[in-house]
C-alpha cells in the first residue's frame, strides 16, 4: 500500500494533466465528429473539406480548454504565440486525419459512413498523440517559477 501511495505521488501531476487532456479532448473530439458528419453527410461538403472546417472549429475549443484548465499551472508566453504555435500544431495532427480519411475514400475506395468515421477515429488517436506531447514541449511551457496557488498571508500590501 506503502508503494502505491509513492507512486501516487510521484505521478498525480501527470495523472491529473492527463485526465485533464482527455476529457477536453473527448469533448472536442465529440465536436470534431459531429460537425465533420454533419458538412459531409448533411451539406455534402466533401470528406477532406469537411475535416477541414471541423477541425479548426473543434481546435478552437481546445485551445480553450487546455489554455484555461489543463495546462493553466504552466507558464503562459503571450495568447498570440501560443494560439499560433498551437494551430501549427494541430494543422500538422490534422494530417493524420486527412491522410486517414483519403486513404479510406480514395484509396480503398470506401464511401459508407461507418468508413468514414473509423478512419476519422484512427486520424484523431494519432494526432491526439502527436498533440499531447507537442503542447507539452511548444506551447504550454513548463513554469521556471512556481505559479502561487494562493494569495500571501497578510493579503496584497498596498503602497500609500
Amino acid at each position: 500500500m506503502d508503494f502505491a501511495r509513492r507512486l501516487y505521488q510521484r505521478f498525480s501531476s501527470l495523472v491529473h494533466e492527463l485526465a485533464k487532456f482527455g476529457s477536453i479532448g473527448a469533448v472536442a473530439f465529440l465536436l470534431d465528429t459531429g460537425l465533420l458528419n454533419l458538412f459531409n453527410v448533411v451539406f455534402g461538403f466533401g470528406p477532406l473539406t469537411s475535416k477541414v472546417i471541423a477541425t479548426t472549429i473543434s481546435t478552437t475549443f481546445a485551445y480553450a480548454g487546455n489554455r484555461f484548465w489543463t495546462f493553466r499551472h504552466r507558464e503562459q508566453s503571450g495568447l498570440r504565440r501560443e494560439y499560433f504555435l498551437f494551430f501549427l500544431l494541430n494543422g500538422i495532427a490534422l494530417l493524420f486525419g486527412m491522410l486517414t480519411i483519403g486513404f479510406a475514400t480514395y484509396t480503398l475506395n470506401l464511401h459508407d459512413a461507418l468508413s468514414f468515421n473509423i478512419a476519422n477515429i484512427v486520424g484523431v488517436g494519432l494526432g491526439t498523440l502527436f498533440r499531447y506531447w507537442s503542447y507539452k514541449k511548444w506551447v504550454f511551457l513548463e513554469a521556471t517559477d512556481p505559479i502561487p496557488v494562493e494569495l500571501p498571508e497578510g493579503g496584497v500590501k498596498q503602497d500609500r
